[in-house]
């Protein structure tokens, strides 16, 4: 392209000069002829041309001298112009503002190569510019469900049922099916949609698209294979499958998940609503944070007119007494899955009909004393971690669960204080021994 308009314009500047010489010899032919001048033309017409009608110019009348100076002048101008606008087509290819133009739309091609995963869902709008979340036909996932099959039940939220979803391609995903005839459902499903469509992150679920049908709202994300970190710890294996190493890398995944809403999320966001059955483990027990329907941005704007949501066991004291949110309230949440994990006891136990005990008032005066802490632990994993880990995570899970906020951590220095806890291969720095090794 830039050879095309460097060749327009000397094509045009030729032309400038070509126009006078035509324009010159137009207006009459040479009666004289000599061998001189027969010579010329034939070595070059073009200055015979200029000769000739040099002698001419002398005999035109001046009616006809100011024709040619006009006619001259008006093919000099449209010259002028043509180089212009060859200059400026140059300009424009050249500029950095036409290449990021261009660059801009290599990747929207990109984007649409690069999501063969929606086509089958026959998609007709997207949720938002940041997002490949796509609207998808509600037939579909019906019949994905087998008609939401109780079958096919993964798990019951606040507003409805997580149901695991098989394609026609042989592919799976997770339906959340939300009731949202209330005011609050319908904020909420909003709000999930438009969150998950911006976020991207590894430690955060991934959102494949949403549909609806009449009051009810659907919102599909990937599959996890290993369901909630409730269901692992709490469920009918108590806790087997999660061997000591797999505890540290699920935290470490939850406060990777964490840091990213928190410090790396423009406005930062809260998730408000962080517990065990909102982690979600695939088939390597990797961690993804999910549920942000009650997650909030900008929460220093905002806490005044926000509604007293959570659960029981997770909410920090702070926000239940004085309404106060902030992201050390997310800290707090995951101080009580740490020790969740820690000790494979429920957030909240019931004592009596009416009588509650929290993990956290249980387990604080215990944490601290190094002699009573190994008994308190998981029997599952009880013999089979070094005791300076277990240490050192019970110390992080103490400063998270502090009634004072401001004595919490930041999500980043726990995150810090968990990767040399957690093996090399898991995305740790701790280096495991071999036999055999020094």
């Amino acid at each position: 392209m830039k050879l095309l308009s460097l060749l327009l314009f000397l094509f045009s500047l030729v032309s400038i000069h070509e126009t006078i010489i035509v324009v010159a010899v137009s207006p009459v032919s040479s009666p004289i002829s000599s061998p001189i001048s027969d010579s010329m033309t034939a070595f070059s017409p073009a200055i015979a041309g200029i000769q000739v009608g040099s002698e001419e110019h002398k005999k035109m009348d001046p009616p006809r001298k100011m024709l040619i100076a006009l006619i001259l002048a008006c093919s000099s101008l449209g010259a002028i112009i043509s180089s212009l606008c060859c200059l400026w087509i140059y300009y424009r290819k050249n500029s950095p503002k036409s290449k990021k133009n261009d660059a801009k739309s290599s990747d929207a091609e990109k984007g649409i190569r690069l999501a063969p995963f929606f086509g089958k869902f026959k998609s007709i709008r997207t949720v938002s510019k940041e997002g490949d979340a796509s609207f998808m036909d509600y037939k579909i996932l019906e019949k994905a469900t087998s008609k939401f099959h109780q079958g096919n039940i993964l798990g019951e939220g606040g507003f409805g049922c997580v149901y695991k979803a098989q394609f026609d391609d042989g592919s799976y995903a997770a339906v959340k099916k939300l009731d949202c005839a209330s005011h609050d459902a319908e904020k909420e499903f909003e709000n999930e949609v438009d969150l998950l469509c911006k976020f991207k992150h590894s430690n955060i679920i991934s959102l494949l698209g949403y549909s609806s049908d009449n009051e009810t709202r659907f919102i599909v994300y990937e599959l996890m294979q290993n369901g909630s970190l409730e269901t692992q710890l709490h469920g009918p294996s108590h806790g087997s499958s999660l061997t000591w190493q797999r505890r540290m890398k699920i935290a470490l995944d939850t406060a990777r998940g964490l840091e990213y809403l928190h410090e790396h999320c423009n406005p930062p966001v809260i998730h408000r609503d962080l517990k065990s059955s909102n982690i979600l483990l695939d088939s390597d027990f990797n961690a993804k944070l999910s549920d942000f329907g009650l997650a909030v941005t900008d929460a220093a704007q905002n806490k005044n007119n926000l509604k007293l949501s959570g659960t029981l066991g997770y909410v920090a004291p702070e926000y239940l007494l004085d309404g106060k949110l902030t992201d050390k309230s997310d800290v707090y949440a995951f101080g009580v899955v740490l020790l969740e994990l820690l000790l494979g006891r429920k957030p909240v136990e019931k004592l009596a009909p009416a009588q509650c005990q929290s993990i956290v008032t249980w387990a604080m005066p215990q944490l601290t004393d190094r002699s009573k802490l190994p008994n308190i632990v998981d029997p599952v994993i009880r013999h089979t971690m070094d005791l300076k880990h277990l240490y050192q995570v019970a110390a992080v899970a103490v400063l998270c669960v502090q009634p004072e906020p401001s004595y919490r951590p930041l999500i980043t220095d726990v995150l810090h204080s968990l990767i040399p806890l957690v093996p090399m291969e898991l995305g740790g720095t701790l280096r495991i021994k071999q036999p055999g090794d020094p």
